[in-house]
């Protein structure tokens, strides 16, 4: 009894714990256990056989956990995150495709990628310090360096060598005009005098609107105001050129001629020039300079100012309104830009107005050629065409106020002059014809 109730409690502690095991497996532990109890003979059941049965519960219990075990998964996304993941999925795959052999890989390629790109990088670096440098050297003063093969062409932008052409052509058209026998050495003494006047003219007048003209697009080539040449050289230029140019024309031809191209000298450099900024009478005594190389051609043969060449004298006078004044309409902007009291800038109506003034005047002027004895009356009538085309394109240029209509009569100026001046000489009156008119006078 006693034994039996030794082992009984135990025992049935044993079932009720075996009977809270969750597992079939774990529960065939105890059943052993209480098997092996049987067979010792009757054993006490003490406290090391219930805590040797704990830790192979314990054991056993987790083994079965860690065969149980399941990867975690992953936490679920929202749908638009899930999108999200899929783009960049699908760029992901997009971005890593096959290559072929004929191209490098793709590491080698961005290496050298990056690599033209440091070396772009550094080039445009350098572009930019080089652009630094030369601007700053362009802005510091610099050496002028003149050579002299660039001499001749230099003196010849600085006389304005067309323009002197021009002015050297009148005064000859002038003195083959004139009513006397042609004398060929007065005619080269005139000619060159008259040539180096005009060129001594030009280049005080380059000298003087130097600060202007690096204003205007038409101008701001010149050699002074690029500094080709240094403002002594120009004036020792037009130094030497004036004084033996009026030499010329005072001892070699006679002492009017030389006044006049001393005159006209004055008149451009100190009246003309000064004045361009001040009022628009300046294109009136502009066309006075250009009016006297021909009288200065007439008085060079004849030594005397007489109808003939006050004749020619208009007709260059009147030609220059026409022939300038549609070329300062063209270069309004310039003018403005340049600081020049121009009629095309401040008075537009007026100096269309005087354009066709001018043209018509050349008619009338042209049929008193015959009255005054210079031609004869063929001149008037074989010169009317291209006065009255002219005097067209004067009104075309009046009515349309326009470059167009500015520029063909600039154009047509041009050739107009020679073309007058050429019939006028063929036009000119014999010496013998006009003897004998004098002694039926008499």
């Amino acid at each position: 009894m006693s034994a039996a109730w030794r082992c009984g409690p135990p025992r049935a502690l044993t079932v009720l714990f075996v009977w809270h095991l969750p597992k079939p497996a774990v529960r065939q532990m105890p059943c052993k256990f209480m098997h092996c109890c049987g067979v010792a003979n009757k054993r006490w059941i003490t406290f090391q056989h219930l805590n040797f049965l704990k830790r192979m519960y314990v054991t056993q219990y987790n083994k079965d956990l860690s065969q149980q075990a399941k990867p975690k998964s992953d936490p679920v996304a929202p749908p638009f995150l899930q999108k999200k993941h899929l783009g960049q999925e699908k760029t992901v795959i997009r971005e890593i495709r096959p290559v072929s052999p004929l191209h490098p890989p793709l590491s080698e390629t961005s290496n050298r990628n990056e690599f033209k790109e440091v070396n772009s990088a550094a080039v445009v670096e350098d572009l930019a310090t080089a652009v630094g440098a030369e601007s700053k050297e362009e802005k510091q003063w610099k050496e002028m360096k003149l050579q002299l093969d660039d001499l001749p062409g230099i003196l010849a932008r600085l006389s304005k060598i067309k323009l002197t052409a021009l002015v050297v052509s009148t005064a000859s058209a002038g003195f083959a005009m004139a009513p006397v026998p042609f004398d060929l050495t007065c005619f080269l003494l005139t000619s060159i005098g008259t040539g180096l006047a005009s060129c001594a003219a030009n280049s005080i007048n380059q000298f003087f609107e130097v600060p202007f003209d690096s204003n205007m697009n038409r101008t701001k080539n010149r050699p002074l105001v690029r500094g080709q040449i240094s403002p002594l050289l120009a004036v020792s230029f037009a130094a030497s050129c004036a004084v033996p140019g009026i030499a010329l024309l005072t001892l070699g031809v006679n002492p009017l001629t030389g006044v006049l191209g001393a005159f006209n000298i004055f008149l451009y450099t100190c009246c003309y020039t000064p004045m361009k900024r001040m009022s628009i009478v300046n294109t009136w005594v502009g066309a006075v300079v250009g009016a006297i190389p021909p009288i200065m051609g007439w008085t060079a043969a004849t030594g005397s100012l007489d109808a003939g060449a006050l004749l020619l004298g208009g007709i260059l006078y009147s030609w220059q309104f026409p022939h300038f004044n549609a070329l300062s309409w063209g270069l309004r902007e310039d003018y403005s830009r340049g600081g020049y009291c121009m009629m095309s800038v401040t008075h537009p109506a007026m100096c269309r107005r005087v354009a066709l003034r001018h043209c018509l005047a050349l008619i009338g002027l042209s049929a008193l050629a015959p009255i005054l004895n210079v031609t004869t009356w063929n001149f008037p009538l074989i010169s009317l065409p291209i006065n009255l085309y002219i005097s067209y394109l004067g009104f075309r240029f009046y009515r349309d106020a326009d470059r167009s209509s500015s520029r063909k009569l600039f154009f047509c100026s041009l050739w107009h002059l020679p073309m007058l001046l050429l019939l006028m000489l063929t036009c000119k009156k014999s010496l013998l014809e006009k003897e004998d008119k004098s002694e039926l006078l008499s």
